[in-house]
Formats: structure tokens, C-alpha cells, sequence
């Protein structure tokens, strides 16, 4: 899949942006909401947050390393990977809205956590170094730069793919909060 650069980027923004207007609206909610469950099973608006926080520790200075490590200035196409694409589809939803259930690595399964509000100021941390890193992206290339991935540093993606898998994970995690 061939996509121009400059459109991958700033959709990632856009979304990124949403994401971040949505979770500023949690500032507004006690902690009691927060930590609110539907069942025993489910994740709390907080313990989604903190799953992302817990993505976020390894993806941003990942990221952030290999865009300052790039090589190659900015190429005006970027085309996806066999393995990135897939796992980036992987988190959206279903053409019905649907989002195919998965299981947490035990490492970034937040269940049973104290959290606090701390965890969403956190979390928005997090979403403003990834907008300075999206931006910061369009100065390299998104196909040729590589990334690790949380589960294995031997596998590489394309840094378009990564940033593409990272903000649709971060969607889809905000949205399953959001449906609490």
C-alpha cells in the first residue's frame, strides 16, 4: 500500500488530536468514574489510559530515537509493509465498528492497578511528545527508517507503520474508555 507522506502524517495528527481533546475532558471526572468497571473483566477509563502509558514508555523513546538516527531526508511516498500494515489494521475497528478482542502481554495489562488522575495527566504527556514526534517525522523517511516493536527488538517496522499501528492502538483504547 503506497499512501503520500504528508497525508499519513497529518492524519495521525488529526486523530492524535481527538484522542487528546477527549481524554482532557477525563480531567473533569473523580476518581470514583475513573476507576468505574462494568465488570470484573472489563478495563476502567483509567486502566485503559494507563495501558497506553505503559505502550507509551517503549514506543516514544523508540520512536524518537530513530527519527533523530534517520538517515534518509523525507520522501513524499510512503509505502506500508507486508507485517506493519497488518498489525496496524490489526487495531482498527471492523467495517461494523466491531474491535476484534485481544490479549494484553501481562507487562501492559494494568488490571488490578492503584491509579490515580495521575494517570490521565500522564497519558497527555504522552500524546504531546508523540505530536512533537509526528511533526519531527516529516523530516525523514517513513519507509526506509525502522523501528523495533514492544514485543520483539529483532523485528523492525517501517516507521510509518508504527506510528500508524501506535495511534490506532491509542484510538482504540480511548474508545473502549469512552463506551464506559
Amino acid at each position: 500500500m503506497k499512501l503520500k507522506t504528508d497525508e499519513v502524517l497529518a492524519d495521525l495528527i488529526k486523530r492524535s488530536k481527538k484522542v487528546q481533546d477527549i481524554v482532557s475532558g477525563y480531567r473533569l471526572l473523580n476518581e470514583e468514574l475513573l476507576n468505574l468497571k462494568p465488570n470484573a473483566d472489563s478495563w476502567s477509563k483509567l486502566e485503559c489510559l494507563e495501558h497506553l502509558n505503559l505502550y507509551g514508555d517503549f514506543y516514544l523513546p523508540e520512536i524518537e530515537g530513530r527519527i533523530l538516527q534517520a538517515k534518509r531526508p523525507s520522501w513524499h511516498i510512503f509505502k506500508s509493509g507486508v507485517i506493519g500494515n497488518y498489525f496496524a489494521n490489526l487495531m482498527q475497528p471492523n467495517g461494523n465498528g466491531t474491535i476484534k478482542k485481544m490479549k494484553s502481554p501481562e507487562d501492559k495489562n494494568p488490571a488490578k492497578s492503584e491509579l490515580s488522575v495521575t494517570t490521565v495527566e500522564r497519558f497527555l504527556k504522552q500524546m504531546e511528545h508523540l505530536l512533537r514526534l509526528l511533526e519531527m517525522a516529516k523530516r525523514v523517511d517513513l519507509t526506509h527508517t525502522k523501528t523495533s516493536i514492544s514485543i520483539s527488538k529483532m523485528i523492525k517496522l517501517r516507521l510509518g507503520d508504527t506510528l500508524r499501528f501506535y495511534v490506532y492502538h491509542i484510538e482504540r483504547h480511548v474508545a473502549q474508555g469512552e463506551r464506559l
